[in-house]
């Protein structure tokens, strides 16, 4: 027999070995890709959610707590109300609740022919406006240096509180008031009743540096930047993000449906994890829950299931 032979008898004794069961009609298949796409849908999000979040120093994600108050300054109208509305809009859509007209601003956006310049000036002239005394608060002095010297069009402050997430009273120590015990309801090493929630954000708009933009995508670009703890100077090149706003050759229309899922995911977290690397985890995996929902009503749209008799 030749070897030719030979290898076509044992590649047809192979074939018929019953060991090695052939995918019968009708049988759905395992598909590896599926997989190999949920696995990068992970490492996506979690890329995006590491390089994104800018907590306060030691602390996990902040987030407003219930309402949001948006004031604005030196912006004319109607240019001002737009971005006041548009960034309330967005607050209510991921659950909280926008303060009524004449209500203290705790989120505010100030326009500026020179941003630098206003923002030294601020600093200068309230430092603990920036930095209070407490820990938790803010990410440390150098970051408050980067808002300062930053020639970016559009440069924003977060200052937070640590609180006990049952009463709401702060559970840190203010200089200037009584120190508060916490009464630990569920006392366990890997969770915490300390909830981080968001006090303040200052946004300026140095409108000098923003020609091109409509107000639109201005008004959405602020609100990712408003409601979340956004670093400035993540790499985001790779995500279809808002945030990719003032990069050079990239065109974005506004917030996309991937800055939903991560706001939406922020508000929607369980983020009572002791340890803070662990909060931002969570948050990370509602949004990746989030997201395949979406892929999975994508995919049902575009590949609608034929009717019966058809």
């Amino acid at each position: 027999m030749s070897f030719l032979s030979a290898s076509l008898l044992a590649f047809s004794l192979l074939a018929q070995d019953p060991a090695t069961p052939t995918p019968q009609e009708g049988t759905p298949a395992e598909l590896e890709d599926v997989v190999v796409q949920r696995q990068r849908l992970e490492r996506t999000v979690r890329n995006f959610v590491d390089d994104v979040t800018a907590p306060s120093m030691g602390r996990g994600p902040a987030r407003w707590d219930r309402q949001v108050c948006v004031g604005i300054a030196n912006v004319r109208n109607p240019a001002a109300q737009y971005i006041v509305d548009r960034v309330s809009q967005v607050a209510m859509e991921i659950g909280l609740e926008p303060g009524e007209p004449g209500c203290r601003a705790n989120v505010l956006i100030i326009g500026a022919s020179d941003g630098q310049a206003l923002a030294q000036g601020l600093v200068e002239a309230t430092p603990r406006a920036f930095r209070p005394n407490w820990g938790g608060a803010d990410r440390g002095a150098q970051a408050l240096e980067r808002f300062q010297q930053t020639d970016a069009a559009v440069r924003w402050w977060h200052v937070a509180l640590p609180v006990d997430s049952q009463t709401g009273a702060p559970a840190v120590r203010i200089p200037g008031e009584e120190a508060r015990m916490i009464s630990v309801f569920a006392a366990a090493r890997l969770r915490t009743q300390v909830q981080n929630n968001l006090e303040k954000a200052i946004v300026i708009v140095d409108f000098s540096r923003a020609e091109g933009l409509n107000i639109q995508q201005l008004a959405d670009y602020i609100a990712m930047v408003a409601l979340a703890q956004v670093d400035p100077e993540a790499t985001t090149g790779g995500f279809d993000t808002v945030l990719n706003m003032f990069t050079p050759g990239v065109e974005v229309a506004g917030l996309t449906d991937w800055d939903r899922s991560y706001l939406t995911a922020l508000y929607g977290a369980e983020l009572n994890q002791a340890r803070p690397s662990h909060q931002s985890g969570s948050v990370a995996n509602v949004m990746v829950h989030d997201r395949r929902a979406a892929n999975a009503v994508a995919a049902a749209a575009d590949n609608p299931e034929p009717a019966q008799g058809e």
